[in-house]
């Protein structure tokens, strides 16, 4: 592989060497969350990705906008065209504002993104912020003869589109074979008579007098489809065609398709060079699901208050969790693999806690410039982080040996590794230590103990300093005696 950065392709099906369309300015965007509900396991992983690769185009010096939407509106129930908004269904049943409903989640969503270290995006905008641009988009695609109003309604028009255009280029899927899919049957069922096909989307859809969210246009009072907005939003900060646009590989088929649709009916371009999707989080082998009531909130992950979980994890359990598997790969989430994670980490964290004190030698044992090629070689090769995370530990080893006094590293070895360890370990993988807040009041009572069993010790009373040490274990604390005197760590 190439040291420079490669990503998976979606639309191309293949692995591609990334070149910014105008360097060395990076444009990117990821599908944010609808905000009708506490976040999931599944709203952190594509979260992760961006994060990580937003982390790595600043470390390569790229100059990165990162825009990451809230869906605040017009996202039907059953990701349809038909029946309630989402969030407004939850702000009648509560008696409250559409908009409260909206902010209370996206203070959650972004509480829990904040302890995972996951940074803030340049631009967040909101869809019900962008009415106007939305409903400007929708009138340049009916002009341009992609779309067409029906009582008040406007409807993107599939058919047309696919005369010159490829509709389903990025799914996969095939138009003859959606169409065999969607019959008068289908038609009739789901309310679409309004349609010239059952495959055609909603652009703007017209109120009933029971919805709540609802904005004056050319063609009613009505509300945005879905789809529209992260067309509207992703041009109005990016331009009309952008570097890399993201998001989960459920949102290939319908959303990101008719994303692609809706711009290149508005300005003959696909909105992005570079289609990014993370894979599934799976439970115990299972599909997320309400009706298997496996679903995991983050907040629960991290309280432990769930009846699939044998303990509370922390946030960096998480984060490392998630890096270990390839993210388009599928993750399988289960106590076991959360607790390897938790010791993972903790050992990359002890690992980096030795890198300034090593003692030098005129001769290295190991060959550190080679490493750190390695390292380049893996993020550039589609942010493998397993692989990464793998070299790390190799890395880890060489410092424990080190540390030891069973290997030999010379002065400028030490700093390069110190420096590249560093720099991935926090910088790229974005992980942090989680004890350092607690840690001066731990050192504190830990130094008070430890100066009770080495009292102990010198009076030869095994008993209290053995029950000391196992009383500690028990706890999660090992206690390292050495020549010098104990220490202690987390276990």
């Amino acid at each position: 592989m190439s040291s420079r950065l490669h990503i998976y392709n979606t639309i191309s099906k293949q692995t591609e060497e990334f070149q910014p369309i105008d360097p060395p300015f990076v444009g990117m965007y990821l599908c944010g969350p609808t905000v009708y509900g506490d976040p999931h396991l599944g709203h952190s992983r594509g979260a992760v990705m961006m994060d990580i690769l937003f982390r790595y185009l600043m470390h390569l010096e790229y100059k990165v906008r990162y825009v990451r939407n809230i869906t605040d509106v017009g996202h039907l129930l059953n990701d349809a065209d038909e029946g309630e908004d989402k969030i407004g269904k939850i702000a009648k049943a509560n008696k409250v504002e559409p908009m409260e409903v909206a902010q209370q989640y996206t203070n959650a969503y972004h509480q829990a993104l904040q302890k995972m270290n996951i940074l803030p995006p340049s631009i967040e905008p909101i869809a019900s912020g962008h009415i106007i641009e939305q409903i400007e988009m929708i009138e340049e695609i009916l002009a341009n003869g992609f779309a067409y109003e029906s009582n008040g309604s406007v409807y993107f028009d599939v058919l047309k589109y696919a005369e010159t255009n490829d509709y389903g280029a990025l799914s996969g899927r095939k138009l003859e074979d959606l169409i065999a899919g969607a019959g008068e049957e289908r038609r009739a069922l789901e309310g679409q008579e309004e349609k010239k096909n059952p495959n055609d989307f909603a652009l703007w859809k017209k109120a009933t007098p029971e919805h709540i969210m609802k904005w004056n246009s050319p063609w009613s009072v009505g509300f945005p489809g879905w789809h529209i907005e992260c067309s509207a939003m992703s041009g109005k900060y990016l331009g009309k065609q952008f570097d890399i646009h993201a998001g989960g590989m459920d949102l290939l088929f319908p959303h990101h398709e008719s994303e692609i649709a809706q711009s290149t009916a508005c300005n003959h371009t696909n909105p992005a060079k570079y289609w990014m999707h993370n894979n599934m989080i799976t439970i115990n082998g299972q599909k997320m699901a309400k009706s298997l009531n496996n679903g995991v909130l983050i907040e629960e992950l991290f309280s432990g208050n769930h009846h699939l979980l044998e303990q509370a994890y922390s946030p960096m359990t998480l984060r490392f969790f998630l890096l270990q598997a390839h993210y388009r790969s599928t993750l399988d989430f289960s106590n076991e693999a959360l607790q390897a994670a938790e010791k993972g980490f903790q050992r990359l964290m002890n690992a980096a806690g030795k890198t300034d004190s090593l003692t030098t030698a005129n001769s290295s044992d190991m060959d550190i410039q080679s490493w750190v090629d390695k390292l380049y070689e893996q993020v550039n090769n589609d942010l493998a982080t397993p692989q990464v995370i793998a070299t790390l530990f190799e890395a880890a080893k060489w410092i424990n040996e080190i540390d030891a006094k069973k290997l030999k590293i010379s002065h400028t070895d030490k700093d390069l590794l110190h420096t590249t360890y560093h720099t991935f370990v926090f910088s790229i993988l974005g992980l942090v230590a989680e004890e350092a807040e607690n840690n001066e009041a731990l050192d504190g009572v830990m130094q008070m103990v430890l100066d009770i069993r080495k009292t102990a010790k010198e009076n030869k009373d095994w008993t209290t300093a053995d029950k000391i040490r196992d009383g500690l274990k028990e706890a999660g604390i090992e206690v390292m005696d050495g020549k010098e005197g104990s220490n202690y760590k987390l276990s």
